[in-house]
């Protein structure tokens, strides 16, 4: 076949090429979405609120990374990442990870939880609201857990728990507590 007859050829190859490189790289973006924490965390919750600001106690604004709602109350998330083994107590300043040849301290982040919960509560006093520092995957808590800290698959696991559960008595409460959030809630600048 003289070469002027397979730039067809070559020309349809390449375009098969192309578009199978970028369904691919759809499906994988599309994979990568679906399992992102906010995505699990929504999917799990009735409702989530990520990266919003909200009146602090003190004045001026504090960042919320996220806030969902359950059927039973309205939860402040901050998330940590940390791969290995992770000491810390609620008395701590200082944590520690170690994780095989490395070792690093990170600010004990439950004070700054607190103050986050102190702000929510304030806009929503009449519905119970509480918070949980979050670690991904890879933090391993062999001393145990301190108060207020999961892993996010155990989160997400109570979450679904909960959620199989009657609704609480106090319902429309919460929902009128939730709007009352979005309303206060502005998004955070990137």
């Amino acid at each position: 076949m003289p070469v002027a007859g397979r730039w067809p050829l070559l020309v349809g190859g390449a375009a098969l090429a192309i578009g199978g490189l970028a369904a691919a790289a759809w499906w994988y973006a599309r994979r990568q979405r679906a399992g992102s924490i906010p995505a699990r965390l929504r999917r799990a919750a009735e409702d989530l609120l990520s990266g919003v600001l909200v009146p602090h106690v003190e004045g001026g604004q504090i960042h919320l990374e996220h806030v969902i709602l359950t059927r039973q109350s309205i939860v402040v998330v901050d998330l940590r990442d940390a791969a290995g083994h992770v000491f810390g107590s609620e008395s701590m300043q200082e944590w520690t990870v170690l994780a095989r040849n490395q070792r690093y301290t990170f600010a004990n982040p439950l004070p700054a939880l607190y103050d986050r919960l102190a702000a929510v509560r304030r806009l929503v006093p009449d519905v119970p609201v509480r918070g949980v520092v979050v670690f991904k995957p890879g933090a391993i808590f062999s001393k145990g857990f301190p108060p207020n800290v999961a892993l996010l698959d155990g989160l997400l696991e109570e979450i679904g728990r909960v959620g199989e559960a009657p609704a609480a008595p106090a319902g429309e409460a919460l929902a009128d507590a939730w709007r009352r959030l979005r309303r206060e809630a502005v998004n955070a600048p990137h």
